[in-house]
């Protein structure tokens, strides 16, 4: 069964639109994110058009997913692009690299010449090598206009039907695409996959790295989509949803057909460049790992935000998908959500008539006041709404006021006669949620990748004990290493660990 997405377009289409639903308020957003005229100036050319388009998706995914606020590595990222961009087939492209605040596996690119790559991509990339490989591989995709060539048979958003390309494959599961309006929800061939793969090669070829480590990065990919299935088993689910196996199709296919041609890429005459694999790991150090500070961070089931002053905590065995604009947290079948997202109070409005302007005048029950550690807030329970699984049923609304700030708390039980029971897991849920103490800041601290030099006796599993989270340590350890699923470091090895 596939994850769901969200119960808040489906509840509160109406309240949404109207500006609701983020759990970082619109007012601590970054500005200058301003729409383009409806109607452009009647000399404006179709070029000026495209590329004001373009920005303004641009700046939308800014917003939306955030910018990694390190520049010095977002100063590097972008000297590797510039430098293969400039051997690739359209060498006069204008270029923009960014690195996004988002611990998703992935890279994908607008083919107006964006690329983005996730920061969650670069902590499991060995070398500046594999970094240019995969920068090269959507480099690919923009210069073979892999867009324009599947236009007819994509699902396009209101956005402007161009934001494609997947590193991986699948444009419809980047939460980046997602927030910034969906633009193409189909993947890529894959045989598009594997031109990108081969004009990737090709053009950091032609820099001087060596082709081969296009096939680092597919290993990457290949890797974690078996720890997910992995972890699916074990939690007895399906892979779908925002899962790295539903948007990394034909990995290992794409491992064996670019293995042969690698070699076929290395160009003659051209001084080679080293793989600089310590140079790109002095570069990550100090990397976040998982949810940053600008999103709050999730500890096991507990959740802190240091920005906002607050914590929560759900049920053991629950699993918490933190977001920029919105913290869900789903039960252990994936068949009980709760959707927590905040916005600045009106003024002169009570928590009861904040909730009344969400509800939107549909019938509830169990209407009645909230208190959460000495905060005021309100909750009440829809009779019959359209669930995030597509089917109706209950669904339980709370608001809790904090520091100018109504947080909007929504659950949902796909199976609408388990509701009773699941009611009063929400209400203790959300009593759960209170202002952070002065002790517990040191907790909203993000992860971050350390290096550490393996010794002759090192093993995963010792250093994973050190891990701050202990659950598949020595599997997220393996793969950050590249060593998943079972290799152990070699003496000397520079290692990733997350502290």
């Amino acid at each position: 069964m596939p994850r769901p997405r969200s119960v808040l377009p489906a509840l509160m289409a109406l309240w949404l639109a109207a500006g609701a639903g983020a759990l970082v308020p619109q007012a601590t957003r970054a500005a200058g994110t301003g729409s383009a005229p409806a109607t452009p100036p009647a000399k404006e050319s179709k070029v000026t058009r495209e590329s004001e388009a373009a920005r303004q998706r641009h700046l939308q995914i800014l917003q939306q997913v955030g910018r990694y606020e390190d520049e010095r590595l977002q100063q590097y990222v972008n000297d590797v692009g510039q430098r293969v961009a400039a051997k690739s087939d359209r060498p006069d492209l204008t270029y923009t690299f960014t690195v996004l605040d988002d611990d998703q596996i992935n890279a994908f690119a607008d083919p107006a010449g964006y690329i983005y790559v996730y920061r969650g991509l670069l902590a499991h990339l060995s070398s500046e090598a594999e970094l240019a490989a995969t920068l090269g591989h959507e480099i690919g995709h923009v210069t073979a206009r892999h867009s324009a060539r599947r236009q007819a048979g994509a699902v396009a958003s209101a956005v402007g039907a161009t934001l494609v390309g997947v590193l991986t494959g699948n444009a419809g599961l980047m939460s980046a695409a997602d927030l910034a309006g969906g633009a193409m929800v189909m993947g890529y061939s894959r045989e598009q996959e594997s031109e990108a793969d081969e004009l990737g090669m090709k053009f950091i070829g032609r820099v001087g790295y060596e082709p081969t480590a296009m096939l680092g990065t597919l290993e990457v990919l290949w890797d974690n989509d078996q720890f997910q299935l992995q972890r699916a088993r074990e939690d007895n689910r399906s892979v779908g949803g925002r899962g790295i196996f539903a948007s990394h199709p034909d990995s290992d296919k794409r491992i064996r057909e670019a293995t042969p041609l690698a070699p076929k890429f290395k160009v003659s005459g051209v001084e080679p460049r080293p793989d600089n694999g310590d140079e790109y790991l002095s570069r990550i150090e100090g990397l976040v790992v998982g949810t940053s500070g600008a999103q709050g961070v999730v500890r096991g089931t507990r959740f802190y935000h240091s920005g906002l002053g607050i914590t929560m905590a759900f049920p053991s065995g629950w699993t918490l998908q933190n977001e920029r604009t919105k913290l869900m947290a789903f039960g252990p079948a994936e068949d009980r959500l709760v959707e927590v997202s905040a916005q600045p109070i009106p003024p002169n409005t009570t928590p009861k008539a904040f909730l009344a302007r969400v509800l939107q005048g549909q019938p509830s029950t169990t209407a009645e006041p909230l208190d959460s550690n000495g905060l005021e807030g309100y909750r009440a329970n829809i009779r019959h709404a359209t669930m995030p699984w597509g089917n109706k049923g209950p669904v339980a609304v709370a608001v809790i006021y904090s520091k100018g700030l109504a947080y909007v708390f929504v659950g949902a039980t796909r199976i609408a006669s388990q509701f009773n029971t699941f009611e009063p897991l929400f209400v203790s849920s959300v009593k759960t949620f209170r202002r952070l103490r002065d002790n517990e800041y040191a907790a909203a601290e993000p992860m971050r990748i350390r290096l550490v030099k393996a010794g002759p006796d090192t093993r995963i599993e010792q250093l994973a004990q050190q891990a701050p989270d202990p659950k598949y340590a020595a599997e997220r350890l393996r793969l950050l290493n590249g060593l998943y699923p079972d290799k152990q470091p070699t003496p000397g090895q520079i290692l990733k660990v997350v502290q």
